[in-house]
Protein backbone atom coordinates (compact mmCIF):
# COMPACT_ATOMS: atom_id res chain seq x y z
CA UNK A 1 0.00 0.00 0.00
CA UNK A 2 2.92 2.38 0.61
CA UNK A 3 4.20 2.31 -2.97
CA UNK A 4 0.69 2.68 -4.37
CA UNK A 5 0.07 5.63 -2.08
CA UNK A 6 3.21 7.44 -3.18
CA UNK A 7 2.90 6.62 -6.87
CA UNK A 8 -0.80 7.19 -7.54
CA UNK A 9 -2.80 8.67 -4.68
CA UNK A 10 -0.52 11.57 -3.73
CA UNK A 11 -0.06 12.94 -7.29
CA UNK A 12 -3.77 12.47 -8.00
CA UNK A 13 -4.66 14.37 -4.82
CA UNK A 14 -2.27 17.19 -5.72
CA UNK A 15 -3.72 17.38 -9.22
CA UNK A 16 -7.27 17.47 -7.83
CA UNK A 17 -6.30 20.27 -5.41
CA UNK A 18 -4.66 22.29 -8.20
CA UNK A 19 -7.66 21.89 -10.52
CA UNK A 20 -10.06 22.85 -7.71
CA UNK A 21 -7.93 25.90 -6.89
CA UNK A 22 -7.86 27.10 -10.50
CA UNK A 23 -11.59 26.42 -10.93
CA UNK A 24 -12.33 28.52 -7.85
CA UNK A 25 -10.29 31.43 -9.20
CA UNK A 26 -11.97 31.14 -12.59
CA UNK A 27 -15.38 31.09 -10.91
CA UNK A 28 -14.55 34.27 -8.94
CA UNK A 29 -13.38 36.01 -12.12
CA UNK A 30 -16.47 35.01 -14.09
CA UNK A 31 -18.93 35.92 -11.33
CA UNK A 32 -17.25 39.29 -10.83
CA UNK A 33 -17.37 40.13 -14.54
CA UNK A 34 -20.97 38.95 -14.74
CA UNK A 35 -22.44 40.73 -11.70
CA UNK A 36 -20.40 43.82 -10.80
CA UNK A 37 -20.89 45.79 -14.05
CA UNK A 38 -24.64 45.20 -13.77
CA UNK A 39 -24.78 46.14 -10.09
CA UNK A 40 -22.53 49.20 -10.31
CA UNK A 41 -22.61 50.45 -13.92
CA UNK A 42 -21.71 54.05 -13.14
CA UNK A 43 -18.86 53.12 -10.82
CA UNK A 44 -17.44 50.81 -13.50
CA UNK A 45 -17.79 53.41 -16.26
CA UNK A 46 -16.08 56.07 -14.13
CA UNK A 47 -13.30 53.67 -13.15
CA UNK A 48 -14.03 53.35 -9.43
CA UNK A 49 -14.68 49.61 -9.66
CA UNK A 50 -12.92 47.19 -12.00
CA UNK A 51 -15.10 45.51 -14.60
CA UNK A 52 -12.91 42.39 -14.53
CA UNK A 53 -10.34 40.94 -12.15
CA UNK A 54 -6.79 39.77 -12.64
CA UNK A 55 -5.84 36.30 -11.44
CA UNK A 56 -4.07 37.74 -8.39
CA UNK A 57 -7.06 39.88 -7.45
CA UNK A 58 -9.35 36.88 -7.86
CA UNK A 59 -7.06 34.98 -5.46
CA UNK A 60 -7.30 37.81 -2.93
CA UNK A 61 -11.09 37.94 -3.19
CA UNK A 62 -11.35 34.15 -2.83
CA UNK A 63 -9.10 34.21 0.24
CA UNK A 64 -11.09 37.07 1.74
CA UNK A 65 -14.39 35.25 1.25
CA UNK A 66 -12.87 32.05 2.62
CA UNK A 67 -11.63 33.80 5.76
CA UNK A 68 -15.00 35.45 6.29
CA UNK A 69 -16.79 32.12 5.87
CA UNK A 70 -14.36 30.46 8.27
CA UNK A 71 -14.76 33.13 10.92
CA UNK A 72 -18.54 33.13 10.69
CA UNK A 73 -18.64 29.32 10.78
CA UNK A 74 -16.34 29.18 13.80
CA UNK A 75 -18.65 31.40 15.84
CA UNK A 76 -21.69 29.22 15.11
CA UNK A 77 -19.98 26.04 16.31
Amino acid sequence: MGALWKAIVVPAGCMFAAITFLFTLLLVKILWAWTVPDLFPRAVSEGYVAASLSWMTALKVALFVGVLAGVSGAKKG
